[in-house]
């Protein structure tokens, strides 16, 4: 698996309960809620890397045969 980078992001409060809602909405973790406003942003604006890899599809990964 890749390095994921990590960062520390201050939100105001209303923000991040709005955030959250959402993200439960969608069945997605607030985390991964944020990846997918900020892919979908720069998406939009033709800034997204095409280097950048798709986001993981949701649910838990499949087993691996050991």
């Amino acid at each position: 698996m890749s390095e994921r980078k990590q960062l520390l992001l201050r939100l105001d409060p209303a923000v991040y309960d709005a955030i959250a809602r959402w993200a439960a909405d969608d069945l997605r973790s607030v985390n991964s809620q944020i990846e997918i406003l900020l892919r979908t942003a720069l998406a939009s604006h033709g800034r997204l890397p095409a280097a950048a890899k798709p986001p993981r599809k949701p649910g838990r990964p499949k087993k691996t045969a050991s």
